[in-house]
């Protein structure tokens, strides 16, 4: 089931988010307890169940390394990707790198993005939304477009 929603979450002084129980039951199951945070694009941070990093992996195993923008893309991801464990409140502790790469501050936002979930400082994601609000339907068109060639 695709990840979905938006949940203001608090970030505290030790870099702990809570988790939305909503978020928890849509990327955590009994057998699959870790997630991996990555450095995600327009500097959020990007959260993924173990099953979802592996086929990102996977996809990205696929990448020629003989491109110096490749390499890298793929020294940045991995380098600062993470494995992560919710105590039993739920809560994840960010890396600080990640902390930083995301510009994040006390107060957050988690959306869901399909297959995964991304973190956001509040005012970021607010003025990213602002600023493409006017323009979902052109988006729309060039995602359906994108959908066709495949």
């Amino acid at each position: 089931m695709p990840l979905t929603g938006t949940f203001e979450r608090s970030l505290d002084d030790k870099h702990r988010l809570a988790l939305p129980k909503p978020v928890r039951d849509q990327i955590l199951s009994d057998t699959e307890t870790t997630l991996y945070a990555a450095p995600g694009n327009d500097r959020c941070i990007a959260l993924y169940s173990a099953k979802s990093f592996q086929e990102l992996a996977d996809r990205l195993t696929k990448l020629s390394s003989a491109q110096s923008d490749v390499r890298n893309y793929l020294r940045m991801f991995y380098s600062q990707a993470e494995c992560l464990e919710p105590d039993k409140q739920g809560r994840i502790r960010l890396p600080a790198r990640l902390v930083a790469f995301a510009g994040l501050e006390s107060q957050t936002t988690l959306v869901g993005v399909r297959d995964h979930a991304e973190i956001w400082e509040t005012t970021r994601w607010e003025a990213l939304l602002a600023s493409h609000a006017d323009e979902f339907d052109s988006l729309t068109t060039a995602a359906m477009q994108a959908l066709e060639k495949q």
